[in-house]
């Protein structure tokens, strides 16, 4: 556990986490403040990042499983102690990390008699198990387990209907919310027209997500929203609207970079996510597990640096640059 003493700031406003702590695997506590701040602005702030925190951040869940071997969600099999159900309700339990878009394939298969944990899921790259030693069943005879699983990243909840049972495959409700619970309160100080306000912000996390990184993507997610409001207040600006016509070749990108970071401003850039280009989803996840989340990020970076990311082409180089030169 993590504590620090609250200073009061009186000039720069300033956030800081003053106590951190993982209670067990699956509870993960920070608590954060955010000074100095006018009267009445705590309260603006806090009611906001506290429905961005349980509404807008996305988690990643066991949505399905299948397997041949079972007839329906309700019965029994030979040699495994839990019922079909239960052992839903133990995948339903299983928390996940990742960074992954849309939906990916995972598996069980194991041979008893033993434990199966999910420590024996074979998952894949892009996502990382909490807690593996979480129970999914109890295999007593030596039969052979295989249950293939799908996972996803979403946001809310998925509550299975009957409209999304398939052969062989049986949905799991699925909770997508990593934070659990989410508080706010606010410490005021000074006098008449000086009062000033400190805002105290708890979270709560199973997980899969830290505190402090669920009030980063809550934080993005809030700019992402008012960012609309932002480019109607930027349309008098004058830009120029230029069109990519034919091939780039490979070396000049870099020249024409320096060249398109000298005709634009650096506040158009940074107030531009690169979420609201028209970029593929691989695209959009390469750039952003490489930490570009603007369009003044991406200028930054040279076509060797680009090139670096992992499962990145050179064909996603010229997308990219059709797309600001028509930006």
């Amino acid at each position: 556990m993590v504590r620090e003493k609250v200073k009061v700031s009186t000039r720069t406003l300033q956030w800081k986490c003053v106590e951190s702590r993982a209670d067990s695997k699956h509870l993960y506590y920070g608590r954060f403040i955010l000074s100095p701040l006018m009267k009445g602005q705590a309260d603006t702030i806090g009611i906001a990042m506290r429905r961005a925190l349980l509404g807008e951040i996305e988690g990643t869940c066991i949505t399905r499983a299948k397997s041949e071997k079972i007839p329906h969600e309700y019965s029994t099999i030979i040699g495994i102690q839990e019922s079909v159900h239960e052992i839903l309700m133990n995948l339903k339990e299983i928390v996940l990390r990742s960074n992954l878009y849309g939906t990916r394939d995972a598996l069980i298969c194991v041979k008893g008699p033993g434990y199966v944990t999910a420590q024996d899921i074979l998952l894949p790259p892009s996502v990382e198990i909490v807690d593996n030693t979480q129970h999914v069943a109890n295999l007593t005879e030596p039969i052979d387990l295989c249950i293939g699983l799908q996972i996803e990243r979403n946001r809310g909840y998925n509550i299975k209907t009957t409209n999304n049972f398939q052969d062989g495959s049986y949905p799991i409700d699925a909770v997508f919310m990593p934070v659990q619970n989410a508080n706010h309160s606010i410490h005021s100080y000074g006098n008449g027209n000086e009062k000033q306000e400190i805002l105290f912000l708890e979270i709560w996390t199973n997980g899969g997500l830290t505190p402090k990184e669920a009030l980063h993507e809550a934080s993005r997610n809030l700019i992402d929203l008012f960012i609309p409001f932002l480019q109607a207040a930027e349309e008098n600006l004058d830009l120029e609207n230029t069109q990519y016509k034919g091939s780039l070749p490979y070396f000049t990108f870099h020249d024409k970079m320096a060249k398109l970071k000298k005709k634009k401003k650096e506040i158009v850039w940074k107030s531009i996510f690169i979420d609201q280009s028209e970029l593929s989803p691989r695209i959009y996840n390469c750039l952003k597990k490489y930490n570009i989340h603007t369009l003044f990020d991406l200028l930054n970076n040279s076509q060797e640096n680009l090139m670096k990311i992992e499962h990145f082409r050179i064909e996603d180089v010229k997308w990219i640059l059709s797309i600001l030169e028509n930006k």
